[in-house]
């Protein structure tokens, strides 16, 4: 029996759409290994591939795409036990992000490194949540 598994999501999945994108850039959205899962960087894309203009929505998005991950492991966000942020303009959406992060994890509060950077995948995104979880 292999330590290691690998998130394959559903092709129905109504937050991600199936594995499209995974299988094109060739990662998983999850890996679980020794009792952690670690997620891959999750950004504020819709469920239909859009960015929304505001970066409370894009916050919003990944946080929701964060917890669809969570979820399809069979864990919530008070498994989390390590996030890690990265913010185009990390002082004009510092607060905005405090703000939703805490509607999201309300207890059992995870380790967070905050980290500022020029540009993500994409030109108009803005935030990118990658995280660890300890596995049930």
């Amino acid at each position: 029996m292999s330590r290691i598994e690998r998130l394959r999501l559903p092709e129905d999945d109504p937050t991600f759409g199936g594995n499209k994108v995974f299988d094109l850039f060739k990662y998983s959205p999850a890996v679980k290994a020794n009792g952690l899962v670690f997620i891959a960087g999750q950004v504020g894309i819709l469920p239909d591939g859009t960015i929304p203009d505001s970066a409370e929505e894009q916050i919003r998005a990944a946080f929701t795409r964060l917890g669809a991950i969570l979820k399809h492991e069979g864990l919530g966000f008070e498994d989390l036990v390590e996030l890690v942020s990265y913010h185009v303009g990390v002082g004009e959406q510092l607060t905005t992000f405090r703000e939703v992060k805490d509607e999201f994890i309300t207890s059992d509060f995870p380790a967070w490194t905050i980290l500022g950077v020029p540009s993500l995948a994409r030109p108009n995104m803005v935030i990118e949540i990658k995280a660890v979880a300890a596995a049930r």
